[in-house]
């Protein structure tokens, strides 16, 4: 293994920063908060709400984390794509907090660190320049030559490559098994949850309360949380306004468990892979499906699964193939799962968390990066929601915000 120092990893204005964001919650007054959506950010705010005090209910229109949650790749990182510095600096606090659960919780995570590389030289010597840009601000990166991190991975094809940027401090999770652990402990503090209970309506009670309409029945709160990840009708139902997303498809592959053959995270040209702990290999898809007609109209209503199970099949194959060339070891692996998963993506490429300019008991909670970022809006968005205080960490993120196309990232 190579050795990488960790001079300037974190800086002591950053731990300060840290230790500040991620205190405990507390609240004399109980308030009666609902989370909609039970995915692996509406999780975390639910748990912090009970930790907080507050009387929390969780309503789920599926099942735990089967949406957004379950289709990612769930790659816990703050590298060179997390930009500008405010947001690295958010997905690091994120990061601080997955370590302070996983011992809390013994949630498994594989921090095994994250190896990328391109196939165009431009762009190589691009990632060289970013990776130095990520050791000024506070990343334990560097570039390694192809010795070193055959040393990483020695099941890995490298083929080409004669360099790849380490980033060591990077992690994966299994997001479903996560969400329903920090449920579990919601649960234990006395929060509800209520699965298959899809909010249709809301209105305004006498007393400034919410009256949410379930297929369950009505809940009245003091707050409500939209974690819904990407759907924008949810958005504008409950909160009354629009947040412009580009949300888009990814296929992800899941083996069944398999003998150990990676131990970091591979973003590679045309291929996302990593090992979790329990021996299954997760593969995610780079590009998108073509820009068709028949795709266009296939995808409108953002299915989760594929039409059939042969085509369902296919992907898999395909994805298994481009796999195979890094690696070969995985030939024979059996697939158990293929699913389609939906990023939530606001335009500018960051997360959108606050009341609404137009409805103050609703609380947005949208986030791509959400496995990375879930404890820390776990905790940012409860304390703001249970003492009406304004995290100074999240004033990039209001929903009130003028949207712009971040290029960078």
């Amino acid at each position: 293994m190579p050795k990488v120092s960790r001079r300037g990893a974190i800086s002591l204005g950053a731990m300060s920063a840290i230790a500040a964001a991620c205190s405990d919650v507390r609240s004399d007054a109980p308030r009666r908060v609902a989370v909609i959506g039970a995915g692996i950010v509406g999780s975390a705010i639910a748990y912090y709400l009970a930790k907080a005090g507050a009387r929390v209910d969780v309503l789920e229109r599926h099942e735990i984390a089967t949406r957004a949650s379950r289709g990612t790749f769930a790659w816990l990182n703050a590298t060179w794509a997390k930009q500008p510095r405010h947001y690295h600096r958010f997905n690091q606090l994120g990061l601080a907090g997955w370590k302070e659960l996983e011992g809390e919780f013994s949630i498994p995570i594989k921090w095994g660190g994250s190896l990328e590389w391109f196939a165009q030289a431009e762009r190589q010597e691009r990632l060289q320049t970013q990776i130095a840009e990520q050791v000024r601000w506070g990343e334990p990166a560097q570039m390694l030559d192809q010795d070193a991190f055959s040393d990483l991975e020695p099941e890995l094809s490298f083929g080409a490559a004669q360099t790849a940027a380490y980033s060591p401090n990077d992690g994966a999770l299994d997001p479903v098994l996560a969400a329903q652990t920090l449920l579990s402990q919601a649960e234990t503090l006395g929060a509800k949850i209520h699965t298959n209970c899809a909010v249709n309506t809301v209105h305004q009670g006498a007393d400034g309360s919410a009256i949410l309409g379930t297929a369950k029945g009505k809940f009245e709160v003091d707050a409500y949380v939209i974690a819904t990840g990407a759907d924008p009708a949810a958005i504008q139902t409950l909160a009354g306004i629009e947040v412009p997303q580009r949300s888009t498809p990814g296929v992800i592959v899941v083996t069944k468990p398999a003998p150990q053959q990676l131990n970091t995270i591979i973003s590679a040209p045309g291929a996302h892979m990593h090992q979790r702990l329990d021996g299954r290999i997760i593969l995610g898809e780079q590009d998108g499906p073509p820009a068709t007609q028949a795709h266009e109209q296939r995808l409108a209503e953002r299915p989760n699964r594929f039409p059939t199970q042969d085509l369902a099949e296919q992907h898999a194959d395909r994805i298994m193939g481009v796999a195979q060339e890094y690696l070969p070891g995985i030939e024979g692996v059996e697939v158990e799962d293929v699913y389609i998963g939906w990023r939530p993506l606001p335009l500018d490429g960051h997360p959108v968390l606050g009341f609404s300019p137009s409805m103050p008991n609703a609380y947005l909670a949208i986030s791509h990066s959400g496995v990375s970022l879930a404890p820390i809006i776990g905790r940012l968005a409860a304390q703001e929601i249970m003492d009406g205080s304004k995290s100074e960490l999240l004033e990039n993120y209001r929903p009130d915000r003028d949207f712009e196309e971040v290029r960078r990232y």
